[in-house]
């Protein structure tokens, strides 16, 4: 113990490498008036000595309050539904007029709104995605479809336990190669591909079972609620939802191994994309091609994965989990909020022309979204506070959790610097990320999440900034 402070200052100061700074397209530059290796050396100590005073002060947490449950109202969850599914069905409608503008709602919707809005509003609200979810929609209107002609009801099959999750973890990992290597056209393909699956295995095992663990959006959101002062419906698709303290549902039973490798994924793929857009990253590897920016994903995705089960297997899964996932929202949050705020606005365009075929509806088909009405300065707090705030409650929740399975007569603190330093590595590796010169692609797809839009800012050095690294 006497040596973590020395190891992690010696990460630090490895991490800092020196080098020029570029700020966020959208935001400016923003000076910082201290250098890259002192911010980053805080922030890495900020997280550790917080994991310290939970483990010395053995910080649990409170007694649960008596169970509140709140009732949905009825009008919002059918209004959940419809905006579900007319969300589906927009984006196979411009998938079948084709087209390529800024008014492509497959990526507006899949992308900006999902990966990014709908896992906040997981996080930090509630379970949204139990009632907007389109795949359930349309399974529950062809159900009705098949009752109407009297066609015969069948049991469905059981779920085999040995899958577990690992149905959605494969999904995660597949959005994760779309998202950041792929990146190309054909999203309503894709859509439509997942929907056929999913109606699939629906009917085969049964609509609640598979999203309960096989569908990769129900999994991951309702990984993400874990983290929500609301949690999840008591029946499937239900209007009675639980009331609980904040982050309380990171404490609960039911981690599993997969659900900790979809966590591990999901924080990797976001700090993956911070790292591949930088200059070091592009001197390394420069713009790989498809085979060799696949291999170099899995391997940062394996490596992320490994880590966080060799740590698993010294503390506990359960604990990784609860550890991480405030670490994924608050890398979601510092990474992709600019992205939300500016591409968001898409849906200006996409209203004026929603087929792609060129129309101007309501005058604003040539609207440019943007994020100047924003000071950078707030940008940045907010994505310091995001990374170091998750941090910090990763390390209450997985140390309460560590407690908790700890067996009887174990050594708990020294247990638990594993996780502490995998925290502070993640940390200072995370901000690293978000203070190196930003790397431009060229001919990039119309909101796809790309260098442009998922970073806040970046801290100066105080040296004059290069020329973009625009190959």
């Amino acid at each position: 113990m006497r040596r973590l402070p020395v190891a992690l200052a010696a990460l630090a100061a490895l991490l800092a490498l020196p080098g020029p700074t570029l700020a966020h397209n959208l935001v400016g530059r923003l000076e910082s008036p201290l250098p890259l290796a002192v911010y980053l050396a805080g922030a890495a100590m900020a997280v550790a000595l917080s994991f310290a005073f939970v483990i010395l002060r053995d910080v649990r947490a409170p007694a649960d309050p008596p169970a509140r449950t709140v009732t949905v109202p009825r009008p919002l969850v059918l209004g959940l539904r419809a905006i579900g599914l007319a969300g589906w069905l927009w984006i196979v409608a411009q998938t079948i007029v084709g087209g390529s503008s800024n008014a492509d709602v497959s990526s507006l919707f899949l992308w900006v709104y999902g990966w990014v809005g709908l896992a906040a509003v997981s996080a930090f609200v509630g379970p949204i995605w139990s009632w907007l979810d389109p795949f359930a929609t349309l399974f529950d209107l062809g159900a009705a479809v098949l009752r109407r002609l009297d066609v015969a009801a069948w049991e469905p099959a059981p779920y085999p336990a040995r899958l577990g999750a690992w149905p959605a973890v494969a999904g995660l990992a597949f959005v994760a190669w779309l998202e950041l290597v792929y990146r190309g056209g054909g999203l309503g393909v894709v859509l439509l591909g997942y929907t056929a699956l999913t109606l699939l295995a629906m009917a085969n095992f049964g609509r609640d079972a598979w999203r309960e663990r096989g569908e990769t959006f129900s999994v991951w959101f309702g990984t993400l609620n874990r983290l929500a002062p609301f949690g999840p419906p008591s029946e499937p698709g239900g209007r009675t939802i639980e009331r609980r303290r904040f982050a309380s549902g990171l404490l609960a039973p039911g981690w599993t191994r997969p659900h900790v490798v979809l966590v591990a994924i999901g924080a990797a793929s976001i700090l993956y994309d911070g790292l591949s857009q930088t200059q070091i990253w592009f001197d390394l590897f420069g713009l790989p091609g498809l085979p060799l920016a696949t291999l170099l994903l899995l391997g940062f995705l394996g490596l992320v994965v490994g880590l966080a089960l060799a740590v698993g297997r010294l503390v506990s899964l359960a604990a990784v989990g609860a550890g991480l996932v405030p670490i994924a929202v608050g890398y979601l949050v510092a990474h992709y909020l600019t992205y939300l705020l500016g591409d968001g606005q898409r849906i200006v365009v996409a209203i004026s022309d929603p087929l792609q075929l060129g129309w101007d509806l309501f005058g604003t088909a040539f609207y440019e979204p943007g994020t100047d009405w924003i000071p950078p300065a707030l940008l940045w707090t907010v994505m310091l506070a995001a990374v170091v705030g998750g941090h910090v409650l990763g390390a209450w929740s997985g140390h309460v959790v560590a407690v908790r399975d700890a067996p009887a007569r174990s050594d708990v603190r020294l247990r638990q610097v594993p996780l502490a330093a995998l925290m502070v590595g993640l940390t200072a590796t995370t901000l690293w990320s978000l203070g190196q010169t930003i790397v431009k692609e060229p001919a990039e797809m119309p909101g796809a999440v790309s260098t442009s839009v998922d970073v806040l800012a970046a801290i100066s050095v105080g040296e004059e900034p290069g020329p973009r690294g625009t190959p």
